[in-house]
């Protein structure tokens, strides 16, 4: 299923303040993103209704199986994007930024030409 890229850029934001935290709540992904509460709060709400998270009575959210689905899949072409593009010589900051372009649009097809030539 696809979904929005902002979406797609809160349940990556999540998996890795998931990994760097055992809990996490709304007030860490604004933190993390530099967002308003309340923007994060409904594209919480969405991706709760859209079965991609899980929020407890506590707050702290989850992934959905679904959910981590989709985020791994945006943070594994986030890595090797931005680590094959500083590898070609491009500045960490711009390779970090045009990998979180690039990570939305590009084919799966594309994706896994460019990992197996990164491999």
């Amino acid at each position: 299923m696809k979904i929005q890229e902002s979406a797609e850029n809160y349940l990556e934001t999540i998996l890795i303040l998931g990994q760097r935290k055992s809990q996490v709540r709304s007030i860490d992904i604004a933190t993390e993103l530099n967002f308003s509460k309340p923007s994060v709060s409904v594209a919480m709400k969405n991706l709760r209704q859209s079965g991609h998270i899980q929020v407890d009575e506590d707050g702290h959210i989850t992934l959905t199986e679904e959910g981590r689905k989709i985020a791994e899949t945006i943070y594994e072409r986030h890595t090797l994007l931005s680590s094959w593009l500083m590898k070609l010589g491009v500045d960490e900051k711009i390779a970090a930024e045009d990998a979180c372009r690039i990570e939305h649009v590009i084919s799966p097809e594309s994706f896994e030409a460019i990992k197996r030539h990164v491999q």
